[in-house]
């Protein structure tokens, strides 16, 4: 039976958005995972995950282990490992090749570094523009602080590794995301936690039963998707505050 296609499009969706390509790269040239996630600069449980997420989007094995040799062994790209190391390389090529030429146009009203999320398909309504403004560590959790536009704060709670392969720092421009059934939407901030109150005004008119999606308007445009809290009585124009868990924030970076 012949094996399935190797499945480009998936593997190569965040080239430059995290290390994971980055550590196939240097496991083809050091032919460890110990001394790729060394040279790469994360945990070896972060390089082995992220071998583990590029086999299953790519839909085959991409690291196989080395018999032999001065280190009694090691690890080593398969065929599927190298072609997709070297799609990635064309992709970037081409791609650097398009944002020169659309840089280099006059009347260019666009921020190009804010147009990840064009090209990102997932089921997640919200997806925000951001700024990291911090990350802390505690225990195995890493807290990042976002600032969006109109200076409100996320607080996103992923764990260390997918820190470590998103490579995140101070500074960086990303996307904040989560689902609508996360988001609840009040009519005050009475009783709830003190991160990730986003306060606006509700949009259009609603029905003030529990659980309808309400859709309310922050500033600078922003807009944001929830379902009105349990018993909210909530009216058009209204001004209400849209809260949601920090573990229910994904953090997603451009490519």
């Amino acid at each position: 039976m012949n094996p399935a296609p190797l499945q480009f499009a998936e593997a190569l969706g965040n080239d430059v958005a995290d290390k994971r390509l980055d550590i196939l790269r240097r496991l083809q040239d050091a032919g460890s995972i110990s001394e790729a996630a060394r040279g790469a600069g994360i945990s070896y449980k972060a390089a082995w995950q992220a071998i583990e997420v590029l086999s299953n989007l790519a839909g085959a094995a991409l690291v196989e282990k080395a018999v032999g040799g001065s280190g009694g062994g090691g690890a080593r790209l398969t065929p599927a490992g190298e072609q997709l190391l070297e799609a990635a390389q064309l992709l970037a090529q081409a791609r650097n090749s398009v944002l020169s030429v659309l840089q280099k146009r006059q009347g260019n009203a666009l921020n190009l570094s804010t147009l990840s999320g064009l090209g990102l398909r997932t089921s997640m309504r919200n997806q925000l523009p951001c700024r990291i403004q911090s990350i802390e560590n505690r225990a195995s959790a890493a807290w990042v602080r976002l600032e969006l536009p109109n200076g409100a704060l996320l607080l996103s709670k992923i764990t260390q590794e997918s820190a470590e392969l998103l490579g995140l720092q101070v500074g960086m421009q990303a996307l904040a995301l989560c689902k609508a059934s996360a988001v609840t939407v009040h009519a005050n901030a009475d009783g709830l936690a003190g991160n990730n109150q986003l306060w606006g005004e509700l949009i259009g008119t609603l029905d003030a039963e529990q659980g309808s999606e309400v859709s309310v308007g922050l500033a600078t445009g922003l807009q944001i998707v929830g379902f009105a809290a349990d018993r909210a009585v909530l009216g058009p124009r209204q001004s209400v505050v849209a809260w949601v868990d920090p573990a229910s924030v994904v953090i997603g970076l451009g490519s």
